[in-house]
């Protein structure tokens, strides 16, 4: 069986979600969001069981669900609320499938006074796919995300590149940053489970997430 994987991103609406939910259909996984900004907007969690057609036992609940677009931190203080970091755990128990974590935001994004996403992802422990565009400019946000993983002391999976082929800058990235391109994914005009596992089949390394 798989095992349980984080997916963060180089910046927010980079495609983690979409990831996340292509992951969850091909690696018959459990989606679960921590920490949910923008609820006034959209879910991810209704977004992902849509495009993965997953039951809602396998999509579980947020810890912290917060209606402004903004960053955690703000959302919560907002809100009056306080993200803590020691009341997210792993759900307890054995899960049936690999649970597939969704971060809000960067690595770097702030969660409380003192506290990141980075410390979230530290606390959980879990393997990390990177999830980057492909687009000029991701050498810088790609390189920076995966050095502060990788100095964290976290297992970086690879990264996933969203949008058209670009192999320069994934050779640049795979040099400098030291993790792998495990997957590709190309913009799709139309989203739906056969297509998410249509892309998996064709432009992942699955043997990267056995």
């Amino acid at each position: 069986m798989s095992t349980d994987l984080f997916v963060t991103g180089t910046d927010t609406g980079v495609g983690k979600t979409l990831v996340s939910a292509m992951l969850c259909a091909a690696l018959e996984g459990i989606y679960w969001k921590p920490i949910q900004t923008g609820a006034s907007e959209d879910s991810d969690r209704r977004t992902v069981m849509e495009l993965a057609l997953l039951p809602p036992e396998r999509a579980l609940r947020e810890r912290y669900v917060f209606d402004p677009p903004v960053s955690p931190h703000l959302a919560a203080e907002r809100a009056g609320a306080t993200i803590d970091l020691a009341s997210i755990r792993r759900p307890d128990g054995k899960l049936p499938g690999p649970l597939i974590a969704e971060g809000a935001g960067g690595v770097m994004v702030p969660l409380n006074q003192s506290e990141f996403m980075l410390d979230l992802m530290r606390r959980l422990d879990l393997p990390v796919v990177v999830v980057a565009r492909s687009a000029l400019g991701t050498i810088n946000h790609t390189v920076l995300t995966l050095r502060a993983i990788q100095g964290a002391g976290l297992t970086v999976k690879g990264v996933v590149a969203v949008g058209p082929p670009n192999a320069d800058n994934e050779r640049a990235i795979e040099r400098y940053g030291g993790a792998p391109i495990i997957g590709r994914v190309p913009l799709l005009e139309v989203i739906n489970r056969d297509i998410l596992l249509e892309v998996f089949n064709r432009e992942f390394d699955k043997g990267k997430f056995d």
